[in-house]
Order: structure tokens, then sequence, then C-alpha cells
């Protein structure tokens, strides 16, 4: 089974390797939520998703693939910055929950910095909380300003006052930013730099999207990709388990990648089992290096 660790300050426990299932629509239907399904079966519980997803077909598809399995899910989906606001925010919920057929969600995430002020967000995510339709919150594409600007809103003090919560702003006294959710993967490695090292000191998790790149995986021929299937080799492993045991490596760290066949999520799931020493891990780092730091936060 998947290892599992602390989310955060939220206090669940929640699998390192879970499913993302982003263009997930795309997929023959059947075989999408048999994948899932087998997904969960290996221990892959945490389930991520987004009402921009298939424009809202993607939580349906997700429904289905964990009907009568709901409690074994750490159940994520994320709404538009262009639904940020109060009102719009807790209306999205709605419909999300709707289409998962579900009556909780266990993380609700902004999908990325909108024009809507954050304040009017968290807001709506402490009113969800409160009513029990979502039992954490967190942000998606976020920077370090961003994730500063977030525990100010939520009146958070983890400073000198020991991790007490204080009333902020009319907002619930108890809210804590969950996770971060951000694309990484081994030729993107940028929010290493400032992003990673802030989740790890305030305790907020750091979730990777898209973890084998968009189409971009080394493959064997290049020179970082032979790293990859020499460590692999040595644990009997394949290359992708080798990069997703890389990118959890630190306890902050999750990933989500997607798969669209039995064979694909069970190599995925393959990976929770691999332990890196610390000569693979530096090799890895050498072959991929960090680079400079981004002057943005990479998107997909």
């Amino acid at each position: 089974m998947i290892a599992r660790r602390r989310f955060g300050a939220t206090g669940f426990d929640v699998p390192v390797l879970g499913q993302g299932t982003w263009e997930l629509e795309r997929a023959e239907r059947r075989a999408a939520i048999a994948t899932l399904r087998r997904g969960l079966d290996l221990g892959m519980t945490h389930v991520d998703t987004a009402e921009m997803y298939g424009s809202g077909s993607v939580e349906e598809l997700v429904a289905e693939a964990i009907a009568g399995r709901r409690d074994e899910v750490f159940l994520v989906s994320k709404v538009l910055p262009s639904h940020g606001s109060r009102r719009a925010t807790i209306a999205a919920c709605e419909r999300s929950l709707a289409r998962l057929r579900t009556d909780r969600l266990d993380c609700y995430l902004l999908h990325w910095p909108g024009s809507h002020p954050l304040a009017e967000t968290i807001a709506a995510f402490e009113e969800l909380r409160a009513q029990g339709k979502i039992r954490s919150w967190g942000l998606s594409n976020c920077d370090v300003a961003e994730l500063e600007d977030a525990q100010r809103i939520a009146g958070v003090d983890r400073g000198a006052g020991g991790g007490r919560s204080m009333r902020r702003g009319g907002l619930a006294s108890d809210g804590r930013l969950a996770c971060n959710q951000v694309l990484y993967h081994l030729d993107e490695r940028g929010i290493e730099h400032g992003v990673l090292p802030w989740c790890e000191r305030h305790d907020v998790a750091l979730v990777g999207y898209s973890p084998f790149g968009s189409g971009s995986f080394p493959g064997p021929r290049s020179r970082a990709g032979r790293v990859l299937v020499e460590v692999a080799a040595a644990h009997g492993a394949t290359p992708r388990q080798v990069a997703l045991a890389f990118l959890v490596r630190r306890p902050a760290l999750f990933a989500i990648p997607k798969a669209s066949s039995r064979a694909h999520v069970e190599e995925n799931a393959g990976a929770a089992a691999l332990r890196l020493d610390d000569d693979e891990i530096a090799r890895i780092d050498a072959a991929f290096p960090l680079g400079p730091p981004p002057r943005s936060l990479p998107t997909l």
C-alpha cells in the first residue's frame, strides 16, 4: 500500500502519491473509471479534480469512480479564480459537490490567483468549512508572496504565539492553509528555491501536479535519462518510478500523477515502495539541475 504522511497542519494522513485527473475527459470513460478504481485499490486514495476539468465532466467521472467508496477517499477539487468572490465560491462548491455526489470535500483549492480579492475567497472557504462542506482549504499555483498573503488573511500566527490562531477580519479563528498545489517535475524544480522551503517552515503540504512533465519526460538516450535508467535498474524499478520517488523525497511533498490505463496506475503506485539513498538523490539532482530562481511561478 501507499505510504501516508500528515497533510500539512490538517492532521489528515494522506497518501504521498495520489491521482490527478486533468484532461481525463479525453480518455475512454470506462477505462478512466476503471483506472481510478484500480488506483484506489492500490492505496492512491488522494484524488484531485477541479470544476474546470472538462467543464465539470471530470468531477462527474470521479463521482462514478468513487461511488460506494467515498469514505476511503481524500477528495480535492478546485474553484476557478473567476468564481473567487465569496458568493460565487460558495455556489461553485455546491455545484462541485452535486457533480461529485458527495456532501463534503476534504480539501478545496483556489485554482490560481485571480482578480477577486483573496480575502473573499478565504472567507468563503471558512464559511464552507464551518458548514461542514469542506474539511480544509488551500491554494494552487501560488508563490511565496501569495502564500504569505493567505496566511495573513487567515489570521494564523505561527510565530511567537506557538502556532495559535487569532480572529481577524471576521474570519473563523482556526482556519489554516492546508496546501499549495504546484507544477513540479524533474525539469521544472523552481519551487525548491522559495515555495518548498516556505511550506516546510509553515507546515503546509506541497502537492506536485504533472510530475512527468507535459510530454517531455526524459528518454533513455539523453544523459539525464540514462541516470534514471541506471538508478531504476539498481532497484528493479522504472525511470518514472524513480522520478516520482525523487519528487516526494521530502516530508512536505506529495504528487498526483494522472494515469489513463491499469498498467500506468500500477506503475505509479509501485513508486511508493522505492527508497532512494543519498547518493542516488545526489545523482538525480546533478542530472536535473535546479537552475536559477524563477521570475514567476511556473504553470502549465
